[in-house]
């Protein structure tokens, strides 16, 4: 059996506020979406530039709760663009918090991390060197033992 695609699939308490949101911070595009004569969203789809991004309104009645309603989230989802700090910048215009601010990390990469106004957390970073996994672990290891 062969793995094709992963896809992350989120939910949120106002899932169309959320594509709102996404298509102004992240600039990406609305695939399509299944809504219910109620106007709750059943499924939409986000193009971020080839990946897809599902998500849909909460089901409480199947036990499928947002963040929001949860009180937290154990998922981060991660994009990496061409400029950390600009696409951060224009999450938080957009209405994000940041959790926290851009910098320049051992593993090769500037980053920040935001939530946003639904309670996802997005960790959202940039190259800035090839570190291969030999240095990395030098690197984390070195960083833990000064802890």
């Amino acid at each position: 059996m062969t793995i094709h695609e992963l896809f992350a699939y989120i939910h949120v308490r106002n899932a169309a506020q959320a594509i709102e949101f996404y298509v102004k911070a992240f600039g990406v595009k609305e695939k399509f979406r299944l809504t219910e004569p109620s106007g709750r969203i059943g499924h939409a789809e986000l193009d971020f530039n080839g990946a897809t991004l599902m998500l849909a309104d909460e089901y409480p009645e199947y036990d499928i709760k947002g963040p929001q309603t949860i009180g937290n989230t154990s998922v981060t989802l991660h994009l990496h663009v061409d400029n950390a700090d600009e696409m951060i910048r224009r999450a938080v215009e957009a209405g994000a918090q940041i959790e926290r601010e851009p910098n320049d990390h051992f593993y090769g990469e500037r980053s920040g991390c935001i939530r946003d106004p639904f309670g996802h957390r997005w960790n959202i970073g940039h190259s800035i060197e090839e570190v291969s996994p030999a240095e990395m672990q030098r690197r984390y290891s070195d960083m833990m033992m000064d802890k």
